[in-house]
């Protein structure tokens, strides 16, 4: 592909709901051409911070079909199309390129600790629907990892065309250059944005984005552009940002930016169980690292 819709910056959206906890898909559609006009290259609906995994298969399919609709000429749609079993998996790759996404994000089986060729076999159905597939790397979460070398191998055969790397190892970025140089590497937590772009990641799937789009784009610029003396005007920025962006890397990251979202005049609201509210002391720390940032002047 001469377009690789993949690249740039990608906002794993949150989902607005309702205090009845409905998807307020009016909400999304309006966050969506939002982020558009603030500079974002494109969305990736239905990811953990959409809180996927909580919605119908209804509601899932629509989240992806608003994202489409609501996005302008050029933006990208990357829907997640995880899913516990590979046939599953290929039909969610199906509706998305029937509502007109451009690629998916694929986490690899999770529903038990795969082995390497079940990865393997996993990605290879996926990739046999046709939409270009970014992996995501989340060993945490999924307890299956994608290490530099099964990437350098999902790509070797054609079956990946990026990686969001989530593990927070930079180490790893160097090793994927060597072992599969023409595979894209996407930085995958908002903390490690600063190592990953001086490391020759080509995008980001972020978001704090959600609710700081202007600031994490000038952030982002500055961090890839590969020139010393934007790294010396990053540093300061990463270094007032950074109390709020790893929030991102921790497990109440789909509360925290949300909170950060409402705070920041964006709709996030409440989250589905099982996610719940957080408790006093975090809204706390958040809400104060949320706006230490906004008065500094950021967005």
């Amino acid at each position: 592909m001469t377009h690789k819709p993949w690249r740039g910056i990608t906002v794993a959206t949150a989902l607005p709901l309702t205090d009845d906890l409905a998807v307020d898909f009016d909400g999304f559609a309006d966050h969506v051409r939002w982020l558009a006009e603030n500079g974002m290259d494109g969305v990736a609906p239905n990811g953990s911070l959409g809180e996927y995994h909580n919605l119908t298969d209804e509601e899932r399919a629509r989240v992806v079909e608003i994202a489409v609709e609501a996005s302008p000429e050029g933006f990208g749609v990357m829907p997640g199309v995880a899913a516990y079993g590979s046939q599953e998996t290929c039909r969610w790759i199906e509706q998305a390129a029937s509502a007109g996404a451009q690629s998916v994000l694929l986490l690899p089986p999770n529903a038990y600790r795969a082995d390497r060729q079940t990865v393997i076999e996993h990605y290879r159905a996926a990739a046999a629907v046709g939409l270009p597939v970014v992996a995501y790397n989340n060993p945490y979460d999924t307890k299956v990892d994608l290490t530099p070398d099964v990437l350098a191998e999902l790509h070797g055969e054609g079956l990946i065309v990026a990686v969001k790397e989530f593990t927070g190892d930079v180490r790893r970025a160097y090793e994927i250059r060597e072992l599969a140089p023409e595979l894209d590497l996407l930085i995958g937590s908002d903390d490690v944005l600063l190592e990953l772009g001086l490391a020759g990641a080509v995008g980001w799937i972020a978001g704090y984005t959600n609710a700081f789009p202007r600031a994490c784009k000038e952030l982002y610029d500055l961090a890839t552009s590969g020139r010393a003396e934007d790294i010396e005007k990053a540093l300061p920025m990463y270094r007032d940002l950074h109390p709020l962006l790893r929030w991102d890397s921790k497990t109440e990251f789909v509360q925290a930016i949300k909170l950060s979202m409402d705070i920041a005049g964006r709709r996030g609201g409440p989250c589905r169980p099982p996610r719940l509210p957080l408790a006093p002391e975090t809204v706390e720390r958040v809400t104060a690292d949320t706006k230490a940032v906004i008065s500094k002047g950021f967005n």
